[in-house]
C-alpha cells in the first residue's frame, strides 16, 4: 500500500516564506514525476508545480520566481518552497506522484492535503 504523507502547511503573512514536504512510503518500486496542486474554497484544483524523476520542472505562471520544486529521489521526497506568499495563495495544497508500485501496477496517488493561509 501506498501512502503521500504532506507537511509544512501553516497560517504565514503576506511576503512571507513555507516549505512544504511531501513523502511517499509503502509498497513502491519507482517514481516518475511528483508534483504539487493546490485547491481555494470554491474553485478547482490547479496544478502548481511539478518535477520529473530527472528533475525537469514545470511551474503555473501565477507562481513562478516565487515558488520552487525539488525532489530528494534517496528519500522519496518532494518539497515546495514558497517566497513571497501572497492571499490569493491561499488553499489546500496536495502533493501527487506518478509511481510503479511493487507490484507492478502504475498509478497516481494524492496525499492528504496540507493548509495554507496567508494573511495581509
Amino acid at each position: 500500500q501506498v501512502q503521500l504523507v504532506e507537511s509544512g502547511g501553516g497560517l504565514v503573512q503576506a511576503g512571507g516564506s513555507l516549505r512544504l514536504s511531501c513523502t511517499a512510503s509503502g509498497s513502491i518500486f519507482s517514481i516518475n514525476a511528483m508534483g504539487w496542486y493546490r485547491q481555494a474554497p470554491a474553485k478547482q484544483r490547479e496544478l502548481v508545480a511539478t518535477i520529473t524523476g530527472g528533475g525537469s520542472t514545470n511551474y503555473a505562471d501565477s507562481v513562478k520566481g516565487r515558488f520552487t520544486i525539488s525532489r530528494d529521489n534517496a528519500k522519496n521526497t518532494v518539497y515546495l518552497q514558497m517566497n513571497t506568499l501572497k492571499p490569493e495563495d491561499t488553499a489546500v495544497y496536495y502533493c501527487n506522484a506518478d509511481l510503479v508500485a511493487a507490484g507492478g501496477s502504475r498509478d497516481g496517488y494524492w496525499g492528504q492535503g496540507t493548509q495554507v493561509t496567508v494573511s495581509s
